[in-house]
Order: structure tokens, then sequence, then C-alpha cells
């Protein structure tokens, strides 16, 4: 279902620090990280103001030539991938139960990488873990070749600061009310949005202060293209290694090790997480208050590994679980309880049952 249910306007306030908009705020996300300031807090943390004012620039940010090469490159080629692989099975036929385990788990994997390490523990720092750990889901999450970790969580951090108004990189909103508007708005959400400026000009310093302390993630960003070159390379050369293996052909596994491992699997995980930016803020269902169009989609909720569950996430940003309904399967919360059960999380943010009942929507 669409949603067209009626989204709460929150009027700018000032914290309890009590900026005056004069300094230009940046994103805190601790100021909604226990569970007690979780309870009235927004969807969003911007230290100074609720929603800071911004400038042109930041409004409708530029793309720099190099960038829109770059983000063609990560549209068009696996894209490009899914073809070649259509077109090997249509010429040598099924390739195998390996190569579709290689698109299964490394989609898991990185998505993961995503869900549980780029968002839930860096953008939102909704547990704590040791760095090692931390260090873990890092490199999982950029083999997804999504951004590097401080782009991804400054880009992330301002749609929380501006979702659904202007400001916001990827809103689907923002085109119009009118049929043709939506499409393009949709269309935007989904890829469109890569080829603005968002991507050049991050704002790190603003958004992302607290994670440009950490020295392995500032590396990980200086040497982000290491990441997308081993992600591509290391399934073909997995390929090679099972084909060696069981007397087949070396450099045709690697290839296919390539092409499903690497290409397509990069493009089942690129459109699933996008989805989350467009579907995900159009289609389903609201539970909660939030100060935004997202919805709970049921698909992009399984798909994503509980991502899909987005307007409980926008209602309740810190919290570690996503899936807040009992039926709203969350794997990203699974594997963080696990974490928590071994040893390995600790300090995971949960929304009070108070919380829960000052934000639900009530049934008519």
């Amino acid at each position: 279902m669409i949603n067209k249910a009626p989204v709460a306007k929150q009027q700018p306030t000032k914290t309890a620090q009590g900026g005056d908009g004069n300094s230009a705020p940046h994103f805190d996300p601790n100021l909604a990280s226990s569970e007690t300031q979780a309870d009235n807090n927004p969807s969003y943390a911007i230290k100074g103001e609720s929603r800071p004012e911004l400038q042109a620039e930041e409004l409708h940010p530029k793309a720099d030539l190099t960038t829109k090469l770059v983000m063609s490159a990560a549209v068009i080629f696996p894209i490009i991938g899914c073809f070649a692989a259509g077109a090997l099975m249509w010429a040598y036929g099924w390739m195998g139960w390996t190569y579709l385990a290689m698109v299964v788990f490394g989609w898991c994997l990185t998505s993961l990488g995503i869900t549980v390490g780029f968002h839930r523990l860096m953008s939102h720092k909704s547990f704590e873990t040791y760095g090692w750990v931390r260090v873990f889901w890092m490199i999982v999450g950029a083999f997804s070749v999504e951004g590097s970790p401080l782009v991804w969580c400054a880009v992330h951090r301002r749609h929380h600061g501006h979702s659904d108004q202007e400001g916001d990189p990827h809103s689907p909103h923002l085109h119009g009310t009118t049929t043709w508007g939506m499409i393009k708005g949709l269309c935007y959400a989904q890829v469109g949005w890569l080829f603005s400026g968002y991507w050049t000009k991050p704002n790190l310093e603003k958004y992302v202060p607290d994670l440009l302390k950490d020295k392995v993630l500032v590396m990980a960003d200086k040497f982000y293209y290491v990441f997308v070159l081993l992600s591509l390379i290391l399934p073909a050369v997995l390929g090679f290694g099972i084909e060696y293996a069981t007397g087949g052909s070396p450099w045709f596994g690697a290839l296919l090790g390539f092409v499903w491992g690497g290409l397509v699997r990069i493009f089942v995980s690129h459109h699933i997480t996008w989805s989350i930016n467009s579907i995900c803020h159009v289609f389903g269902r609201r539970h909660f208050h939030s100060n935004d169009h997202s919805t709970n989609n049921v698909l992009c909720g399984v798909l994503a590994m509980g991502e899909g569950w987005h307007n409980n996430h926008h209602a309740f940003p810190s919290s570690a679980k996503h899936g807040l309904l009992w039926y709203q399967f969350d794997m990203s919360w699974v594997v963080i309880r696990s974490m928590k059960a071994l040893g390995l999380a600790w300090n995971v943010h949960l929304p009070s049952e108070r919380a829960l009942d000052s934000k639900r929507i009530k049934e008519k």
C-alpha cells in the first residue's frame, strides 16, 4: 500500500546545549543514544538546532565529472554483469550451485556489513563492541561497494537530519505530488541521487566528526578503492581455485566468480539497499509517528536484513533492533543479539515500552 499517513512536523527547537543556530551545527548520534533520551528525541539529532538551515550549495550540491563517471561505473557495470551472467548461462548452461552460493553468501555477508556495521554500529552507535569486531564489519561493509564507511555514514546521518525535506540526499518526495512526480522521485531515490553532489561534498566534519577520530576508518576512506578491487578479485580467485581443485577450467571459474560472486552480487546488494531510500518512503505501513514518510515494508524488511522496517527505525533511530513488532523479522538484530550473547556486543540500545507507546500510531 502507498503511504498516505499524516506526518508530524517537527518545529525547530534548541537542544539542552542551548544552540542558537549562529554556529554551524553538526550531527551528534549520541543525543538520542540512551533509552531515556530516545523517548522524546526526533528521528534525527543535530547539535545546535533540530533542522539547521542549509546553504544553497548544501541543498543542491553539484557533482564533479569524476564523481559522475565513478557512479556511472558503479551503477552500469553490475547491470552489465547480470547480462553477462545470463549470456554465459545461455551458452554454457547452469553455472553450478557453487557460484549461486557465492552470490547468496556474498550478498548476505556484505549486506550485514552495511546494516550491522555501517548503519547500526557506526552511524547510530546503537551498540558497542571490540575494535577488531568493528574492523571486521567495516571490511565486509566496504566490500558491498556502497561507498567508504565515512562517506556512507555522513550521507546517512544527513538523511536523518532532513528526512523527506529539502536537504535529504535521497527523498522520493521532492519531485512533486503528481503520479509522474512520484515516479521521478522513486527513480531519483533509487539511483539518480548518486549523481548529485552528496557524495562529492559529504561534509564529513559536520556529520561524522566522531568517526574522523578513528584512524582505521580514515585509512579505509583513503584507500577505499582497494576494497572495491578486492570485492571483485576475491570471488574470481575463489572460482579459479575451486575449478582447479575439481579438475575444471580454472580461468573459466575465475570468470564465473568475477561475474556471479562479484558483479551480480553487487547488483543485488545495491538495489536492495537503495530500495530502502525509495520504496520504504512510499510503499508500506506506518506503525509509529516520525517526522517523515518512512514506512515498514515486508519485502524490504526480509531482503534488506531488517532495514525495511524503516518507519520503526526513523521513530527510534538509536535502536539496535528495527523489527519492533513480533512478526517483523530482523536478521541484523539476530546477529547483534547473538554477538551480545557471545560477549561481543554491549550497551545495546532498545526503546522502552513507554517510548514505543508514546509514538505508536493508534488504529482507528
